[in-house]
């Protein structure tokens, strides 16, 4: 840690206590103070990283008002501090109005420095954290990845196969279900590319009636239809030079898909109502959310065009296999928004994190951030609680204490982390677990999964 990080202000009138908690705290860094006064003053040049306050301060040491008024001074001027108060006896009612306003933690008197040490050296646990977690967001601010929070072992993944798969011009397909952030995955193939100074055209193929698709990609000639007074050029033909990112693709109707797939393989394109073949030099991006192999055999996606649009196939996990991830990501958008709308919040509640933990998201991390943005609306004290999230802390299924259920989960997360961290090769994923790979195979069909899931698909075109 820094320096900084174990500075310890202690805020405290009574000269006997002091004096204990000084020699309690003696392998940290401490700075006193008496008063509201002295304790900005400390604040402002020591800049602490925990701070333990008594709410009882002079001029009236019997009150509380002085001790809540510093605590909001200090928590204006340092927001990320963590403070913990210090109560009297039976005082839980105070105790609670302090954390309603932002404080850490508190402390009910009389004091026992071993329960009180525990109390602080959590604080400072969660400030260094804190704080690593601000320094990794200031250094990726303008990283091509920006915007994408990857923690768990699926979205680091992801994040190591858009960077490799990004220079290149190969059509890459993009597959995981509706909030995932397939359009935010897109947009980063397109910076981290050669094209990135040029055009990024994005159009959902499921948003458009199938009569004006057509003319929406490959545009139109002047009098090819009623309504068509001009000549107007499609999306493809914006992006020259640069990326089309076709979402919702498995939407795109079938005869289209034949034009589409003349289009991939030759890169030429003809107007609606036009006779003239127009050359173009795009980088194509498809995302779904839907399995195209699915749609193959309902007949409603041709089979040629998926070996076309899936010369690189990524697969982004849903929300809720991202638990390492969950709450980072949540503290990004949490504090994105509390930018843009003003709001100076400290975090969330206990039973914000229960719920944010134990949530099934179906609507994955759109669904958070539509949360998110509405609890810094709503929120009233310093903290966003579960009920500003539209959320109680049991929401989800309650977690199983049946030892069978529980082997089961633990070992098919560890097969998937170790597939992921192998790139779905079999042998290295079986010398991680430390098994046989006929184990690794019968493990594997025992919990349905397929190590081509977790690798990157390369399939030679078809002509």
């Amino acid at each position: 840690m820094s320096e900084q990080a174990h500075k310890l202000l202690i805020v405290e009138d009574d000269p006997g206590l002091l004096s204990q908690l000084r020699w309690c705290f003696e392998d940290y860094d401490v700075c006193t103070a008496g008063d509201r006064e002295s304790a900005i003053a400390e604040l402002r040049r020591h800049e602490p990283a925990v701070v333990l306050q008594d709410l009882g301060l002079p001029p009236k040491p019997d009150g509380v008002d002085e001790g809540l008024l510093t605590l909001s001074e200090v928590l204006k001027l340092s927001p990320s501090t963590k403070v913990i108060v210090v109560t009297g006896h039976g005082d839980q009612e105070n105790a609670l109005r302090a954390v309603a306003l932002g404080a850490y933690d508190f402390y009910q008197k009389p004091v026992d420095t071993d329960t009180l040490k525990l109390i602080v050296e959590r604080a400072f646990s969660i400030s260094h954290l804190e704080a690593e977690n601000r320094r990794l967001q200031d250094v990726t601010t303008d990283s091509p990845l920006d915007g994408i929070v990857a923690a768990s072992e699926g979205m680091l993944a992801v994040c190591r196969m858009i960077e490799k798969v990004a220079p290149t011009d190969v059509t890459t397909l993009l597959l995981g279900e509706s909030g995932t952030g397939k359009e935010l995955l897109a947009r980063s193939l397109h910076r981290l590319s050669p094209r990135k100074d040029k055009a990024f055209v994005a159009i959902n193929c499921a948003a458009i009636p199938e009569n004006l698709l057509e003319s929406e990609l490959f545009g139109h000639e002047k009098g090819a239809f009623t309504g068509a007074v001009k000549t107007t050029p499609g999306k493809v033909e914006l992006a020259d030079g640069g990326t089309l990112f076709l979402d919702e693709i498995g939407d795109m109707p079938l005869p289209l898909q034949a034009k589409m797939l003349r289009f991939l393989q030759e890169r030429v394109i003809e107007r609606v109502g036009g006779r003239q073949e127009i050359s173009v030099d795009v980088r194509v991006v498809c995302a779904t959310n839907q399995n195209p192999e699915d749609l193959i055999k309902a007949s409603a996606f041709r089979e040629d065009l998926y070996y076309r649009v899936s010369e690189i196939t990524i697969n982004i996990p849903p929300f809720r296999e991202r638990e390492e991830g969950r709450l980072i990501l949540a503290r990004t958008l949490l504090q994105k928004y509390c930018k843009k709308q003003g709001r100076a919040l400290n975090g969330f509640s206990d039973d914000a994190i229960k719920a944010i933990e134990s949530y099934c998201w179906p609507g994955n991390v759109r669904e958070l951030e539509n949360k998110i943005k509405g609890a810094v609306i709503m929120a009233d004290g310093k903290l966003v609680t579960a009920a500003d999230l539209g959320l109680e802390p049991g929401d989800g299924e309650p977690e199983s204490l049946n030892l069978r259920e529980v082997r089961q989960r633990a070992e098919s997360k560890a097969i998937r982390v170790a597939l992921t961290r192998s790139y779905g090769n079999i042998s290295k994923a079986a010398e991680l677990l430390g098994i046989t790979r006929p184990t690794l195979y019968d493990l594997m069909n025992k919990y349905g999964l397929t190590a081509e899931a977790y690798t990157k698909k390369s399939v030679v075109n078809a002509n």
